[in-house]
C-alpha cells in the first residue's frame, strides 16, 4: 500500500487513534517506515527515557500524573529534549508511587503546548496543536483513565511532536458527554482522511470512529498480543473478540454495541473500495485475503535510543494477567519470588497496568527493585542500562524486545505459564493462546514453567 494516497500533490491526510503508548510507539514505527513526517524533518534530540522505582511505603492514594504542573515551553523552547535525563529507578516520594516524575528532576508529563481544561494538549488542528501546516500525520490519543498509561502516553505524544507529527489530545473518557464531545469534534477530520491508522481494532472507540470515515487506505498497527488474534478473527470471519474474554457470554453492552462491531469487521476486510496494511512484529500465520502485513522491525527505536550500557544481573519484566483475570495472584507471586531467585534478577520493570497493591506486594516479598517505567520497556531497554539478561513471560515483549535489541548481546528469556496458576473465571482460550505467544517468540530462550512450591 502506498504510504501517498492523498489527493495528486498533495500529502494524504492520515489520522492516528491511539489508546496506549506501545500503540503511539508503533504508528512511530510505522510513520518512519514509510517517510511520514514534516516537511522540515524530525528534530533528533538526546532523549533519555527516565523510570521511577515504586518503594516499600503503604501505597498511597493513586494520583494522575498527567495532571502534574510543568513549565510549558514556548515555540522558542523547543530545542530542550521531550524526555529529559533522570536517572534510572529514581526513588519516589508516597505521593508520586502511581507513576508520577521522580523527585529532582523537572515534570515531564505535562503538555508540550497549551492545554485544554481537562488537561490535555490542544485539541484543534490549527498550526499551534503541532509543527506546521504541512504535517501528514495526525495523532489523535483518546485518552483512558488510567494514570500511569496517561502518563506514558503524554510522553510518547512529545516523541511524536519531536518527529514532526501533530499530536491531539482528547479527553475521550472524561465524563458522562465526553464521547458525544470527541466524536463530534472528529466527525470532520474523519470524513476527510484519505487513512486512518489504528492501534486497537477490538476498541468499541475505533469500531464508531471507524462508521464515519470513507477512508480506503486502513491501517492496523500493533497492540502487543492481540493483534495475532485480531488477524486470525479477521481471516475467520469471527466477530472482534479480545482473547482473554473469548468463550465467555456475550453481556448486553455486546449485545447493544454487535451491530457497530459488525460494520467494524467489515470496514476492515479488504476489498476493491478499501486496502488494509496490518503493521506487526507479531508472528500473523492466518493472513486474510487481500490483506498486506508489513514487518515492524524497531527501526525507529534503534536508530532513536541506545545502544544499551548493559548489566552484569538479570532484570524482570512484570504482566498484567493478574489484573485482566487470567493468572491467580498468589501463583504469581510465588512464581516471580521462585523466577528472580533461580536467575539472580534484583529489578522487576511493571507493566503500566499493574496495580499498586499488588507491587508493594511485590517489592516487600520478593526483595526486588520494582521500576514503572514511563516509557515503552522497548525504549527504556534500548537506553539502558539494563541487564544482560531479561526474563519475562508471556507477553508482547518476548516478540519486540529481541527487535530492539538486535546485536546488543541481550538475551530475553520467557517462562511459560503453567495451567495450574489459571483462575476459575479464565478465558478457556487462555492456555493456549498464552502458549503460543511463546512458542512463537523468535530469537527468545524458553523456560520451563517455575515449579511452585
Amino acid at each position: 500500500m502506498s504510504p501517498r494516497a492523498g489527493q495528486a500533490g498533495h500529502p494524504a491526510r492520515t489520522l492516528a487513534f491511539v489508546e496506549s503508548p506501545v500503540q503511539l510507539l508503533n504508528v512511530l514505527e510505522w510513520a518512519h517506515l514509510h517517510g511520514l513526517r514534516d516537511g522540515a524533518g524530525p528534530t533528533h534530540r538526546t532523549a533519555t527515557p527516565r523510570t521511577a522505582t515504586v518503594p516499600t511505603a503503604t501505597p498511597p492514594t493513586a494520583t494522575d500524573p498527567s495532571a502534574t504542573p510543568r513549565t510549558a515551553p514556548g515555540p522558542a523552547d523547543r530545542s530542550g529534549p521531550a524526555v529529559p535525563p533522570g536517572p534510572a529507578g529514581a526513588q519516589l516520594t508516597g505521593a508520586q508511587l502511581t507513576g508520577g516524575p521522580s523527585t529532582g528532576s523537572s515534570a515531564t508529563s505535562g503538555p508540550s503546548t497549551g492545554s485544554s481544561a481537562a488537561g490535555g494538549p490542544s485539541a484543534g488542528f490549527s498550526a499551534a496543536s503541532g509543527p506546521s501546516a504541512g504535517t501528514e500525520l495526525t495523532v489523535v490519543v483518546l485518552s483512558p483513565t488510567d494514570p500511569m498509561t496517561r502518563g506514558q502516553l503524554r510522553r510518547m505524544a512529545d516523541l511524536a511532536r519531536d518527529e514532526g507529527h501533530r499530536v491531539r489530545w482528547e479527553e475521550a473518557r472524561g465524563g458522562t458527554t465526553a464521547p458525544f464531545h470527541t466524536i463530534g469534534g472528529l466527525a470532520g477530520p474523519l470524513r476527510r482522511a484519505d487513512r486512518i491508522v489504528m492501534g486497537d481494532p477490538f476498541s468499541r472507540y475505533v469500531q464508531l470512529l471507524l462508521t464515519i470515515t470513507r477512508a480506503r487506505d486502513l491501517v492496523v498497527v500493533d497492540d502487543g498480543t492481540a493483534t495475532m488474534e485480531f488477524v486470525a478473527q479477521l481471516a475467520r470471519g469471527e466477530r472482534l473478540v479480545r482473547w482473554h474474554r473469548k468463550g465467555g457470554r456475550p453481556g448486553p453492552r455486546d449485545l447493544l454495541f454487535a451491530p457497530v462491531s459488525s460494520s467494524a469487521r467489515r470496514r476492515l476486510t479488504p476489498s476493491d473500495r478499501r486496502r488494509v496494511e496490518v503493521f506487526s512484529s507479531m508472528p500473523v500465520t492466518e493472513i486474510p485475503d487481500g490483506v498486506t502485513v508489513t514487518a515492524n522491525d524497531f527501526a525507529w527505536t534503534r536508530a532513536r535510543f541506545g545502544p544499551p550500557r548493559i548489566t552484569q544481573s538479570a532484570d524482570l519484566v512484570g504482566t498484567s494477567l493478574v489484573e485482566t483475570g487470567v493468572v491467580d495472584g498468589d501463583r504469581y507471586l510465588e512464581a516471580v519470588r521462585n523466577l528472580a531467585k533461580a536467575h539472580g534478577a534484583t529489578r522487576y520493570f511493571a507493566h503500566r497496568r499493574e496495580s499498586t497493591e499488588k507491587l508493594h506486594r511485590l517489592a516487600v516479598e520478593t526483595g526486588l527493585e520494582i521500576v514503572r517505567p514511563d516509557l515503552p520497556l522497548e525504549l527504556i531497554a534500548r537506553r539502558g542500562p539494563i541487564g544482560r539478561t531479561i526474563l519475562s513471560f508471556p507477553s508482547t515483549v518476548v516478540h519486540t524486545l529481541p527487535l530492539a535489541l538486535a546485536g546488543t548481546g541481550v538475551r530475553v528469556a520467557v517462562c511459560d505459564i503453567d495451567p495450574t496458576w489459571l483462575t476459575d473465571t479464565a478465558s478457556p482460550r487462555a492456555q493456549g493462546f498464552l502458549s503460543g505467544v511463546t512458542g512463537t517468540a523468535r530469537d527468545v530462550h524458553r523456560l520451563a514453567a517455575v515449579s511452585l512450591a
